[in-house]
């Protein structure tokens, strides 16, 4: 099977690719590296050093276990997209080429339009390129369980049946974003579901929780191989900032109550979820959404539980709950299933004290690059004081 990884140089996409090359797949990357040259503009960097992605690629071929060939392209750049579909005619396509941090589209207008061109128009680009060269490829695209916010109802998978004045229907479940990066998902979402209506492609929208984790088998093959591992305020996930901060005696910082309630997945998980959508692909025409998860955890719990495996490591850790930067419900309703990924045989990964001992323990062995002065928060949801008085 032919496999394109849009964005495969990323922390799901990189580990995407070795495992997909590793279960025989010919695989090709594209991605025009813009997240590195994200992280310099922010000053911010990666808790281990990353490889080039040449560097990357020629140590995973060398290896024998697989091969992938790499192609610079930007998804905003329609006739370099399109052109790469010419030339590798994929079977799927994995879309992971977005700019994925909330914080990151809240900084100011200017990262915000950088979020929706991106995102948005790059998606687009996309499908119209699969509809013109490859409409019979698959998309396996990474949506966010944040689509859908925190409504007072459980979270249906994609679609939920409603009765309205005496009729029913089934209908895309309401999404309530909580950021603009969000907000570009649910573009996303849509123009897919509309593409496979009207024009007969088929996709897999991967609604995927808050990723974690430093390790797959294949990232442990050989130093190149290491996988990002973001931990500041703009790119550093919940679980994977707790573990560094506990490293370094940082207390473990919870946003406002603690009580965001979230859903949580293993960056091993990701990697086997999006094998079985590529290996289980989508009817021409179908539009299918998976819930890709394991677990929900409030943040609280969470400090909590990173606490607990510091603590059995020999580290004293404290809690400390500071203003939250976001406008979000802080205690709130939340329960949401996976069965679609379960009925295709997915096993999850839990989450324990061996994972975040793992996590903890890279975050020690490169303790001279953690930079304390973006752990904390510096982007607010929240207007100006000056411009409410304006």
């Amino acid at each position: 099977m032919k496999v394109l990884i849009v964005g495969g140089d990323g922390y799901c996409g990189w580990a995407t690719a070795l495992h997909l090359s590793a279960a025989g797949m010919d695989v090709t990357i594209a991605d025009n590296l813009v997240r590195r040259e994200w992280d310099k503009a922010l000053g911010i960097a990666p808790l281990a050093p990353l490889a080039t992605i040449g560097e990357r690629v020629h140590a995973w071929n060398k290896l024998g276990k697989g091969e992938i060939a790499y192609r610079n392209v930007d998804v905003v750049d329609y006739d370099a997209l399109a052109g790469v579909l010419q030339d590798v005619k994929p079977d799927a396509i994995v879309h992971f080429g977005q700019q994925r941090s909330a914080p990151y589209s809240m900084i100011d207008r200017e990262h915000a339009m950088r979020t929706l061109v991106n995102n948005t128009a790059g998606n687009l680009n996309l499908l119209w390129a699969m509809r013109e060269v490859t409409p019979e490829a698959h998309l396996v695209k990474l949506g966010t369980m944040g689509e859908y916010g925190t409504p007072n109802i459980d979270i249906e998978e994609g679609f939920i049946d409603i009765e309205h004045k005496g009729r029913r229907d089934r209908l895309p479940f309401p999404k309530q974003p909580g950021s603009f990066y969000h907000l570009t998902k649910v573009h996303d979402s849509d123009q897919i579901f509309f593409v496979c209506r009207v024009w007969g492609l088929r996709a897999t929208d991967l609604h995927q929780g808050v990723v974690y984790g430093a390790h797959t088998e294949q990232t442990r093959l050989a130093p190149e191989l290491v996988n990002r591992f973001d931990y500041d305020h703009i790119y550093g996930t919940v679980l994977n900032r707790f573990c560094v901060q506990a490293a370094i005696g940082h207390p473990l910082t919870v946003y406002g109550l603690g009580g965001q309630t979230r859903s949580f997945i293993n960056i091993r998980d990701t990697v086997r979820c999006v094998e079985l959508a590529v290996n289980n692909p989508a009817e021409q025409g179908e539009y299918r959404v998976f819930n890709q998860f394991t677990e929900l955890f409030s943040v609280g719990d969470l400090a909590e539980k990173v606490a607990h495996a510091a603590q059995n490591m020999g580290i004293g850790v404290t809690i400390q709950n500071v203003s939250n930067p976001r406008s979000e419900k802080e205690m709130h309703h939340y329960s949401t299933d996976n069965a679609n990924l379960r009925s295709l045989g997915f096993e999850p990964t839990l989450l324990d004290d061996a994972v975040l001992r793992e996590c903890i323990e890279l975050a020690l062995a490169n303790r001279e690059r953690i930079d304390r002065s973006v752990i904390d928060p510096t982007v607010s949801w929240r207007p100006r004081v000056s411009s409410l008085l304006a």
